[in-house]
């Protein structure tokens, strides 16, 4: 595993102008606390135009790199972490097709395939998740010159349960989840949060991802701590919050909740509450909210000039 993952590496990292699309592990060898099964491995469901694309049961995390080249780049990158109740990866709408928008604006990206918390291949299913989102934002830093990147200007972007895990990175990266290999910060400098699962707590959360994650008796303890409008502070990063009213699988509290947080502590903050729109449309539908990622480039391009 090694071998090959320097290998494919250094192809990689072999050019200045990358070509988008470029996939590789995020581990160099052994994943940490990392169990086998036989009977646990990925497979795809849909990806046709009557249903959506749903990775399964990842057993190698991976990123996707969709780098812009420098003569178009704007410097900035974003890690994006794909929604689906932390049971199923929704990784054409909610990750490849985001990029793609976001290399339009002159934003590299990077899809998170993450690993989804179970206990046949983890020996800490709660911390499976930000162990992965940890080590892609260290990886996207350290190689940020290679990749024509602003190392002070890589973001994190999620979608429902992918906003959690994108949240729980903004709160968190400091978390020791796993023996870091550098010093290297996994703090994004800034997050994108569509529609996102914020709290755990019985009145806000979504309870698929909850259960998913924690199980189906967390302590409260368990419960506060990934909680994430608990744990703002004040070096949480900014944060753009996008939801819809009518949602009901997510509700928008969750947005206002960490809004309510981050400007608490002074830490610029903006939400675009729509009228419609439901849940975990990304880029594929109609409606008002269709316009949040032209709200979204707007924003944008406010602060990474700042």
């Amino acid at each position: 595993m090694k071998s090959m993952y320097h290998t494919s590496v250094i192809l990689m990292f072999s050019f200045n102008n990358l070509i988008a699309q470029k996939e590789f592990p995020i581990w160099e060898s052994e994943i940490p606390g990392q169990l086998t099964s036989t009977e646990y491995q990925e497979y795809s469901t849909g990806g046709d135009s009557k249903d959506i694309l749903r990775i399964h049961q990842v057993v190698i995390p991976s990123l996707k790199a969709y780098i812009v080249p420098k003569e178009k780049s704007n410097g900035a990158a974003v890690l994006i972490c794909p929604g689906g109740g932390y049971k199923i990866l929704a990784i054409d709408h909610e990750g490849y097709q985001v990029a793609e928008w976001l290399n339009s604006i002159g934003i590299s990206a990077f899809v998170l395939k993450y690993r989804l918390p179970d206990d046949r291949i983890m020996e800490d299913k709660v911390i499976g998740p930000l162990q992965d989102a940890q080590k892609a934002m260290r990886i996207i830093r350290k190689n940020a010159n290679l990749w024509n990147i602003n190392p002070n200007k890589i973001g994190v972007m999620g979608f429902s349960a992918g906003g959690h895990l994108a949240a729980t990175l903004s709160t968190h990266y400091d978390a020791k989840v796993y023996p870091k290999e550098n010093k290297l910060s996994a703090r994004p400098d800034f997050s994108i949060l569509m529609y996102p699962v914020i709290s755990f707590q019985d009145e806000l959360t979504h309870g698929g991802s909850r259960t998913n994650l924690l199980g189906d008796s967390p302590s409260k303890k368990e419960v506060d701590y990934y909680s994430n409008e608990l744990q703002v502070n004040k070096f949480t990063p900014i944060a753009l919050l996008i939801h819809s009213i009518d949602d009901k699988a997510v509700p928008i509290e969750n947005s206002i909740a960490y809004l309510k947080q981050l400007k608490a502590f002074k830490i610029p903050v903006e939400l675009h509450a729509f009228s419609d729109g439901g849940h975990g449309y990304g880029l594929g539908r109609g409606g008002t909210h269709s316009i949040w990622s032209k709200n979204a480039e707007n924003w944008l391009n406010v602060i990474l000039k700042e």
